[in-house]
């Protein structure tokens, strides 16, 4: 390509040949020439730029010219190997058109086959079509149980749910009885406490009630002021002496601060116990369904006793201190009458501690029997054993106040019991058993004695 720079070489020679005087004289044709020569140069660069953007194109032409100058070598180098292949494929279908020639002789012959099986197909399917018909049948019967089967289930879920309703409307009721069942045992529970706080509460009126009933059924005399210190709740004068009975009660339901409660008191007694005449025999009335909580009945301390009584015993004890006065009067007796009762007194005495010998003993042999019952029955008897034991219950005659025991009674059970154990084989001989009794000591030999 021609570039146009003969402006640019004419400003160059100028430059270089320019004097002083033309600086001075003619530096406006410079300026014209150096204008006209930067345009010549936007040319040529502008040339130059459009030279490089071809420049680039017929690069990437070539380039690709290039490649595509590969693949057609590469493209005949695969041509030539296809062409190869090709001959040898050839040879290959002159050889499978051969066999193929084979196969169809082997087809024909496997057709002739295929008809056998055809007809023999046709002849399944004619069974297989009535096994089908048979099993459409069937389908219908297995549909028609289906429904059958649903609607049993619809029932039985319909049932299903009537009945739980039905549970859970029993259960409502169960649970409904068991609350109202513990509501009743609440209240019944509730109203015996009151019952009983409320007979608690009144026990020292009914006490001072039942020993002013006492008194004056035995004339034994009441006092209703004492001419001592203090205000015991009920006081009796027998043998001169003042005879103090007084009224404890606890103060609510809960019976485990009783016992010292008791206890304290019998120390308090104390005030009663050392005023003049009267008697060192203090006792704390106590109500009758309180005497299985306590442990200690007797309190003795250092100048007086405190005995804790119930009230159905009052009447006895009240006897019991009355029948001194009577043995004030023993020397108005007869020595006859004095040897009596001396006799009887000694004979109760003797029985009595022959009682406690004979009771001690055979608690004892219980004991031991009990022991031997526990450590040599096999174990399933004993658990039976033990089982009938908790069904068993002994319920020993009442005793009621108001009733006395009849001696006749008595003898007469005494004699029916004689005749049960004779008739059992039992040896009942009065005279023997005595005298093997009487043989055995009563008391123990004290050396030191």
């Amino acid at each position: 390509m021609n570039y146009n720079i003969d402006n640019l070489k004419i400003l160059i020679e100028k430059i270089r040949s320019i004097g002083f005087i033309d600086r001075l004289f003619y530096w406006g044709k410079i300026k014209n020439l150096l204008i006209d020569a930067s345009a010549d140069l936007q040319k040529v660069i502008s040339q130059e730029e459009y030279n490089s953007i071809n420049m680039a194109k017929l690069e990437a032409i070539n380039a690709g010219l290039t490649k595509d100058i590969e693949l057609s070598n590469g493209n005949s180098i695969r041509q030539a190997v296809e062409i190869e292949n090709y001959k040898f494929l050839n040879n290959d279908l002159n050889i499978k058109i051969n066999n193929n020639a084979s196969a169809i002789s082997v087809r024909d012959v496997t057709i002739d086959n295929l008809k056998i099986n055809l007809n023999q197909l046709e002849s399944l399917n004619m069974v297989n079509s009535q096994k089908a018909e048979q099993l459409l049948i069937e389908k219908d019967l297995i549909k028609q149980q289906y429904s059958q089967l649903l609607s049993d289930e619809a029932n039985r879920k319909l049932k299903y749910e009537n009945d739980i309703s039905t549970l859970n409307s029993i259960r409502d009721q169960i649970q409904n009885d068991r609350k109202r069942e513990l509501e009743d045992k609440n209240n019944l529970e509730i109203d015996r406490l009151k019952q009983l706080k409320e007979t608690w509460n009144k026990h020292q009126v009914n006490v001072k009630s039942v020993i002013r009933g006492i008194c004056n059924k035995h004339i034994v005399e009441y006092l209703e002021q004492v001419p001592f210190a203090g205000e015991p709740d009920n006081t009796l004068r027998i043998c001169d002496e003042y005879v103090i009975f007084d009224a404890k009660s606890p103060a609510n339901d809960d019976m485990n601060n009783f016992p010292g409660y008791l206890k304290d008191q019998a120390e308090r007694a104390k005030k009663y116990a050392r005023q003049e005449n009267v008697k060192s025999d203090i006792y704390f009335v106590v109500p009758t369904n309180t005497l299985n909580k306590l442990s200690q009945y007797i309190y003795n301390l250092a100048d007086y006793n405190v005995f804790i009584i119930a009230v159905d015993s009052l009447e006895q004890i009240v006897l019991s201190l009355k029948k001194i006065e009577e043995y004030e009067f023993t020397e108005q007796l007869s020595p006859d009458e004095r040897d009596n009762i001396c006799r009887v007194l000694g004979k109760f005495a003797h029985l009595t501690k022959r009682r406690i010998q004979i009771d001690s003993f055979f608690a004892k042999q219980f004991i031991e029997l009990a022991y031997k019952t526990e450590a040599d029955l096999p174990k399933d008897i004993f658990e039976k054993v033990v089982e009938f034991e908790r069904s068993e219950k002994l319920n020993p005659p009442v005793e009621k106040r108001t009733k006395t025991i009849n001696i006749k009674e008595l003898e007469k059970d005494a004699v029916r019991i004689n005749n049960d154990a004779a008739s059992k084989g039992i040896s009942i001989n009065d005279a023997e058993i005595s005298n093997g009794i009487n043989n055995l000591p009563l008391y123990t030999i004290d050396p030191d004695i």
